[in-house]
């Protein structure tokens, strides 16, 4: 019995099998409305055979978009837009849909990463961005404007309106991103948070802001339902964010109820140094998940199905998320499942597609035809 494809249960929702479609960046959206390439990408990423479907960074507000082109859920627009693809999603597929809310902070305005990715300044229609403290991303870069009591009440308040708008839409499930050096992480790192009121300094000081979102988000979203969170489990950064103090935040957020901890790192200085290698990042979500109880997603250069498996047997983590993998073979998960001997759901318009030799990798079929 393969683990990979055993189910989870995360408060009401149960999973088919621990294998999760990462939240990915299309940056094709219209002042974050989605597109009919959201249309396609996601109808299609739905199809994949994962457990579950995590919606990219969808932002809680104009100005926290990383790009012009990214995805928000801060107007009507947003959400009436996002329908129409999600009934064409239950229709086909019963894949969880979760939703990633988030706030890029000093690293919005920037340019979608074809066109370079770097800060788009205000007189080149960029906009001012905030932050922690008035400190750049990079050196040379326009500082953000440092968040006042005002900034921070308005941005908790547009994450619990995406939150509602998330649950009309009937999200499953939601993931608060407090990684890759966007807003709530540049509050936990001390490399960008240099504020000396309550929101900065020690620990639990850099903690509390991001604590205080995550506690609206899960009093905004149904109690059946799960909200997990997002880390960077390192700054990668001498001085900066760590894995110790990612464990510290994990027990906090266990105490408020967190359904998961997605462990990934860096993103909050271009200074960073990570070493990259087959699922490198795996050892954060083990050390996590073995420090607090606490579930687990692993996720960063997992891209054979022995070593999902690996992953999740030997219990480093709970759940593996694909990313580029899922983009390069939109069937990872069907092709995982034949290699260890694993089941998944395939709608019946492709059930004739299972190889001879793997009769019941789709479970139950049947196919007449005269």
């Amino acid at each position: 019995m393969s683990v990979l494809f055993s189910p989870i249960k995360l408060r009401g929702l149960t999973l088919k099998n621990r294998i999760v479609v990462s939240p990915m960046c299309q940056y094709s959206a219209d002042d974050g409305v989605a597109s009919d390439w959201h249309f396609t990408h996601i109808n299609n990423l739905s199809l994949s055979g994962a457990a579950m479907f995590c919606i990219e960074a969808t932002h809680v507000e104009a100005i926290g978009r990383i790009t012009p082109g990214c995805l928000g859920l801060y107007s009507d627009a947003c959400e009436a837009a996002l329908k129409p693809i999600l009934h064409s999603v239950r229709k086909h597929s019963s894949t969880a849909i979760a939703m990633q809310l988030a706030h890029a902070g000093r690293k919005a305005s920037s340019a979608r990463p074809w066109d370079g990715g770097q800060l788009i300044p205000v007189e080149q229609g960029g906009w001012q961005t905030v932050g922690p403290s008035a400190v750049p991303h990079k050196e040379g870069e326009a500082a953000p404007q440092a968040l006042d009591a005002a900034g921070l009440k308005r941005i908790r308040e547009a994450f619990v309106d995406s939150t509602k708008r998330a649950a009309r839409l009937g999200i499953d499930a939601i993931e608060v991103h407090g990684a890759h050096g966007y807003l709530l992480h540049q509050f936990l790192s001390p490399i960008s948070n240099r504020r000396s009121d309550e929101y900065g300094g020690s620990l639990e000081n850099r903690m509390r802001y991001p604590l205080e979102v995550f506690d609206a988000v899960r009093a905004a979203f149904p109690s059946d339902k799960p909200v997990g969170m997002r880390v960077s489990s390192t700054d990668w950064v001498e001085g900066g964010w760590d894995l110790a103090q990612t464990i510290e935040f994990a027990r906090a957020l266990k105490a408020r109820g967190v359904d998961w901890i997605d462990a990934s790192s860096g993103g909050v200085s271009p200074l960073q140094k990570i070493a990259l290698g087959p699922g490198y990042q795996v050892q954060f979500a083990d050390a996590i998940k073995r420090e607090t109880g606490l579930p687990t997603i692993a996720v960063g250069l997992i891209t054979e199905a022995k070593q999902a498996e690996e992953i999740v047997a030997s219990g480093k983590a709970d759940m593996v998320a694909l990313a580029r993998g899922m983009l390069y073979d939109p069937r990872w998960p069907w092709h995982a499942a034949a290699a260890l001997g694993g089941e998944v759901e395939a709608p019946p318009q492709y059930w004739r597609s299972q190889p001879s030799t793997q009769k019941a990798l789709f479970g139950k079929t049947t196919f007449g035809a005269r």
